[in-house]
């Protein structure tokens, strides 16, 4: 029985690629569609951006139409222009390393804000690669060389191995 064949339960032996958000396990092969939802996971969080800053422009007519005063609206769109820059660093930054989850929740606020930042981050990670690609990448090529030299040792039941005089 080979490294590649099944295990009995259906699943083939070994690690096994973690799926992605709107990818699955396509990303391993390219395979199932993978260009086609590549550009459409572009297209639709660059829409979603779009969207959004629609949303804050009416909330920025909102603010002058209040007359709240200039440093009130500054103010807010230096928040908004800030966090949106933070937040996409910070999703750019999630796709090639592992982010802590404590650090993670503690901007779960900023990143709220920045959505748009956020939205940005992942169109431009999908014109080249499904975002996070890479990452699973090293670590699925790394579980499967581990996982090869483990079984590489096991050369079979040792209690049938010859006896030397």
């Amino acid at each position: 029985m080979s490294d590649e064949t099944s295990t009995g339960t259906g699943t083939p032996a070994g690690p096994q690629p973690e799926p992605l958000r709107f990818f699955g396990t396509t990303w391993v092969e390219h395979d199932g569609g993978y260009t086609g939802r590549r550009i459409a996971v572009a297209a639709g969080s660059l829409a979603a951006a779009v969207a959004a800053c629609l949303v804050l422009r009416f909330a920025y007519q909102g603010l002058a139409i209040a007359d709240v005063g200039t440093p009130v609206t500054v103010l807010v769109v230096v928040m908004f222009a800030v966090c949106s820059a933070l937040a996409f660093r910070h999703t750019s930054d999630a796709f090639t390393k592992r982010p802590d989850p404590d650090r993670q929740a503690s901007l779960r606020g900023l990143l709220a804000i920045g959505f748009v930042g956020s939205l940005l981050a992942y169109c431009f990670r999908s014109l080249t690669e499904a975002p996070g690609e890479k990452l699973h990448r090293e670590e699925y090529e790394a579980a499967k060389k581990q996982y090869a030299r483990r079984t590489a040792r096991r050369a079979g039941n040792p209690s049938k191995k010859s006896r030397r005089p």
